[in-house]
């Protein structure tokens, strides 16, 4: 690190901060270049589905939720939340279980992998809180339970407590990436001391919130279908997070080995299959172990005769379709040693975790309430605002991984990680 860099980073010369600045968030390009770097056809697609977002999010926040979901007092979530909420936070847990894998029990083979996941998860929890702010009806008075709640016996209150604490942590464990991008290194030293400890808060905080949205349905076991409901529900959620965070982590790298290959050094491209082979295993077991609790669940409450049901018949598709299928082809692609057959299991378990969410929060819930097949399918204006924070993701996923070191080290930095 050279004298300049650190008077930039001190602040001194104002016109020496901002060129350091405009470098670096341009990727070393002049404004014509980067403005003529963003015509694509990827770039054209995403203008115009932000620009057709504008009045859908426009009629949300000006008429009210009714403007843009189903949702009620008898249905009080949607698409929105079952598959942003319910369904991103098991699959943001990729900074936990790889972070976990990495600097607690020393599988130093993930190392190549451990950023890409914290990242994924950070990014992850971020949307499923953006999700949840744009669900709820007021969103403006969201600091007033997060100040005002102590005290309280909500589940959903130690969810959004968790969720944020943990957002925080994940951000921190990030924050070393940052900083080797802004060329701090006198506080990138910091941020790795505190690695390992925000590594381990983000185990207490990740199993404590990962069950407790599955905690929230014990409160209504009348109206979640008895398929679904079970006194185990935070075991399940927990279970199926585990796998869910590995199937993601394969996916995730997969599309930035695909996609992104001038942002991966050797190291990680060299390492993908090994570590894609590596993650599958881990997938296979969780997943016969979240298969075998099911079916304890079903056994537990005796509720053999609900699967010749037509509800019944769906509980198999999932817990057949998405859960045993996918366990049997990661099992295959171990067996074969293919990292290709290891992705299309992590498709499918990603997939069922999806399913399983909306699910219980939306299909299997009031399920015996009139009108119900009219909640289940949702309005244009929801899937539309789905579709639209999808693609706000991939963005802001592909600005930072076009300017910090998410897949590549840093030479000056390489004997500080």
């Amino acid at each position: 690190m050279n004298a300049s860099d650190n008077n930039t980073i001190n602040g001194s010369g104002g016109s020496d901060f901002r060129s350091w600045f405009m470098d670096r968030l341009l990727i070393g390009m002049t404004w014509p270049e980067y403005a003529k770097s963003l015509i694509t056809p990827f770039n054209f697609l995403v203008a115009v589905i932000l620009c057709f977002a504008v009045p859908v999010f426009g009629s949300r926040y000006l008429y009210g939720l009714a403007a843009v979901t189903h949702a009620s007092h008898d249905y009080p979530w949607g698409i929105l939340l079952g598959w942003g909420l319910f369904g991103g936070v098991p699959l943001s847990g990729a900074g936990f279980v790889v972070a976990t894998g990495y600097y607690v029990f020393g599988f130093k083979g993930l190392k190549p992998i451990v950023r890409l996941a914290v990242l994924s998860g950070l990014l992850g929890y971020f949307f499923a809180a953006s999700y949840l702010m744009i669900d709820l009806g007021r969103p403006w008075r969201i600091y007033y339970p997060m100040i005002m709640g102590f005290g309280t016996t909500s589940l959903l209150f130690l969810v959004a407590w968790h969720v944020t604490v943990y957002l925080t942590v994940q951000l921190i464990e990030f924050s070393s990436t940052i900083l080797e991008w802004l060329k701090s290194r006198r506080v990138h030293r910091w941020a790795m001391l505190i690695t390992v400890a925000m590594t381990i808060a983000g185990i207490i905080l990740s199993t404590l919130h990962q069950s407790s949205l599955g905690g929230m349905f014990l409160l209504a076991p009348g109206r979640l279908h008895p398929l679904w409901y079970s006194s185990y529900i935070p075991v399940f959620f927990l279970a199926s997070s585990i796998y869910a965070a590995m199937a993601m982590t394969i996916f995730v790298s997969t599309m930035a080995a695909r996609y992104m290959t001038n942002r991966c050094d050797k190291n990680f491209l060299g390492s993908l299959d090994y570590v894609t082979l590596a993650l599958g295993k881990g997938c296979a077991v969780a997943m016969y172990v979240y298969f075998f609790l099911k079916v304890v669940g079903v056994a537990h409450d005796n509720h053999w005769d609900l699967l010749g049901t037509p509800y019944g018949q769906w509980f198999l598709v999932e817990l057949f379709g998405f859960v045993m299928f996918p366990a049997l082809i990661f099992t295959y692609g171990i067996k074969k040693s293919s990292p290709f057959v290891i992705r299309v299991g992590a498709v499918f378990a990603i997939a069922g975790i999806l399913l399983n969410r909306i699910n219980i929060a939306v299909v299997a819930f009031n399920w015996e309430m009139p009108g119900h097949m009219h909640h289940i399918i949702p309005p244009w204006q929801e899937v539309y605002i789905v579709v639209t924070m999808v693609t706000l993701h991939i963005m802001l996923f592909r600005w930072i991984f076009n300017r910090m070191p998410v897949l590549y080290e840093m030479p000056e930095y390489k004997d500080m990680h």
